[in-house]
This record gives C-alpha cells, structure tokens and sequence, in this order.
C-alpha cells in the first residue's frame, strides 16, 4: 500500500470512499509479495496491482462489491486444473486477497494509518482477516509510541487480545517486517489450524531503505539510477565538490560531499540491516577507513569496485587494520555478478543484481538450468508464523 499511498491520501482528504485489496498470503509460484496493493475508489478508478495482471479483473469486481455492501472479504486465488483460462494464476501460485472498504472518518485507526503511511512515518496496521465476524475487518494502527483503534464490538477477551496485537504489530514495525499474526481470543499466540483463533495481517510501513553510492564517478550515476529503480533512497558522497554536486546526479536523493568514513560515522542512527553500501572510489585513502567501519556495521550489502589485484591488496590492508577474516568476508568485491559488463549502465545491471540475489538468495543461475522454486525467499511465503495456506473466509 506504500507504493499508492499518496493516491489513498488524496482520496482520504476528498472524503472519497474506496477499497483496498491486499495480497495477505502467497503460496508456489505467484507474482507478488504479501502487502501488494490495489486500490478502488466509488467511480471506478483503480490503482496498484495484487497479481501483475492475471486476476486483477476479479480482484477489481471484489472491490467495487465491497464499495457497495461495505463488508470485507477474504478471497483465495489459484491455478485451475480444469481450465487454465478460469480467474487464477496460470504460473501454479496462490494468492489470499483481502479486500477492505474504506470511508473517511468511520475508522479512526484506517484513518490515522493512511495520514501516517502517506507522510512517511513508520506505522504498522494490523487488521483481522480471519475470525468471529465481528471482528472482520477490525484495524489497529501502531507507532513506536502509540496506537489508534480497537478491535470492539467483540468479545470480554477483547482488551487481552488488543494487547497482544499491538505489541506483536509493534515488534513487526520495530522489525520492518510485514505478516500473519495468529492469536486466541485471550492474546496467546497460537498455530492457525487451532479452533477458536484470530487472523491479523501486519503491515509494515516503514521509510525506504538506503543506498549510500561512496565515489562520485561515472559508474556511479547508473548505479545511482538503477538503485532509484529498485526501490532505495540514494546517497551519493565524495570529499571532492568538483564530483560530487547535484548537477552530475539529479537521480540521487541527496549529494553529499564529505570524507566516506566520516559521512558514514554520522550516518549510523540512520542505516540498519536493509542498508546497502556500494563503494566505488577504489582508492586506499577513501576504501580502507571506510571499510574499516563498514564490514563492522549489520548492514545488508557491503561491495567494492576494484581489479582482481586492488582486491588482494585492500584486503591485506584490512586485515593490517585488525580486520578478521569474517568480517572481511562480507564484502562483496570485486562488485557486482560477473555477466561481461563493460559500459557503466551494464555495470549498474551487474551490481544491482548481486544486490537482489544476495537479499533475496538466489543462486545467481540461469532460471532455465534449474528445477526447483524461483522464489528463494518464500520458503515461508507471508513472513508469519502459518506453514499451510488456509481456504478463504466465508
């Protein structure tokens, strides 16, 4: 929902009702993660996408049905054996979809969530998808300080479970994870196939993830470039203004002109485990105090550019500087996959590729040489505690 939101906040602020269909569980092989959205407001207008295009047709009918009737739905979608043209998904997926109306002003914690979520503020939504029915559709909006609604009208167990709803939705947050929660009706946590059990879907709405490009170069620009692309807020930083000025990269979100080592020591409230560092100035005087602090940070990706041999000698001076072998081990150098890249925008291919196998855990292969699952990372599809998908609500 993080990729409509400004559309959602625009639609919110004109008190225009809408629909979102969420993807809240995936299973095989399907097209989108969980928290792909699709929006529908009372004209028809339709934004985002759950599938890439093989069941948003019905996925929009849902939506314009929940508009009218004003009740959510829980809906599964999956591959036909008896007609491979019927909604589903060809590719031998499934996806759970919920769809949830929405009018301004009914729901202040839909409300709060939107108006957060559209100013970039980290927020978590935690809504029921599965359970007693009067708890379908019920939102929780959870911040690292606060929270707005409540899952009333709904049983005595209500305040224990809104408890640990909020602090389950708080640790996701905290997490930047997004994921079925599954709790019985006191708050316990428990296994969906239980009897007697709650749904939640939780979304985390957390700020972009950071690229920080070190060497204001040629390369640099297109990795700058395809970094946008895939999602990042990219940092460029040199200590040299005659390189690194905004003129010679208007696609990065900011440019900064410092020593690497020093812009990343001040950075260090702001990177976390989903940070990528791309250092590209192959130059000792910059690489070695960077790396320095670099391969000892929990961040996600750390890579270098340089030949075979500043390979081995930055790695010398690494360990000069007391570095271990594990943790030298975590750099990604010579950067990038090996695909025969020459010009930078190929260079750019080739690092924004390791930087995707590497986060997702693909074996770098050639998909056609091999038999088993494309998705890597989607050994538990929905990042919850489920193992098995469930049929969709009645």
């Amino acid at each position: 929902m993080q990729d409509i939101a400004e559309q959602l906040q625009s639609w919110h602020a004109s008190g225009r009702s809408f629909a979102v269909a969420t993807v809240v569980g995936v299973s095989g092989s399907a097209p989108r993660d969980p928290g792909a959205a699709l929006a529908v407001d009372a004209s028809g207008e339709a934004i985002g996408s759950v599938s890439g295009g093989c069941v948003e047709g019905a996925v929009y009918e849902l939506c314009q049905q929940a508009i009218a009737s004003g009740e959510p739905v829980l809906e599964r979608f999956g591959y036909s054996d008896e007609d491979a043209f019927a909604v589903g998904l060809t590719c031998g997926g499934v996806l759970d979809v919920f769809v949830q109306p929405i009018t301004p002003g009914a729901d202040a914690a839909l409300d709060a969530g939107i108006t957060y979520v559209a100013s970039g503020t980290p927020v978590s939504l935690a809504r029921v998808i599965d359970g007693p029915a009067a708890l379908l559709g019920a939102t929780v909006a959870v911040t690292a300080d606060t929270h707005h609604g409540s899952l009333s009208p709904a049983p005595s167990t209500t305040a224990a479970l809104e408890r640990a709803v909020v602090a389950e939705a708080r640790a996701m947050l905290d997490a930047g994870r997004t994921g079925r929660v599954v709790l019985a009706l006191d708050g316990r946590p428990c296994d969906e196939e239980e009897q007697g059990t709650v749904t939640f879907f939780v979304e985390s709405y957390v700020p972009a993830p950071r690229m920080i490009v070190f060497g204001a170069i040629d390369f640099a620009a297109a990795v700058v470039r395809i970094g946008r692309f895939l999602g990042y807020h990219v940092t460029v930083c040199d200590a040299r203004p005659v390189f690194a000025t905004r003129r010679r990269f208007p696609d990065a979100d900011e440019v900064v002109v410092d020593w690497p080592h020093r812009y990343l020591d001040s950075q260090l409230e702001k990177i976390d485990g989903r940070t990528v560092l791309c250092v590209l100035t192959h130059d000792a005087k910059f690489d070695i105090p960077l790396l320095e602090r670099a391969l000892r940070l929990p961040v996600g990706y750390v890579g270098a550019m340089g030949s075979r041999r500043t390979h081995r000698d930055r790695n010398a001076k690494l360990r000069e500087v007391g570095l271990t072998e594990a943790e030298i081990g975590r750099l990604r150098s010579p950067i990038g996959l090996d695909l025969g890249a020459r010009t930078p925008e190929e260079t750019a291919v080739s690092v924004a590729a390791e930087i995707v196998a590497h986060r997702r855990g693909g074996s770098c292969l050639p998909l056609s040489t091999g038999h088993g699952p494309i998705h890597h990372d989607l050994t538990h599809t929905d990042g919850s505690r489920r193992t098995k998908p469930r049929p969709h609500a009645a």
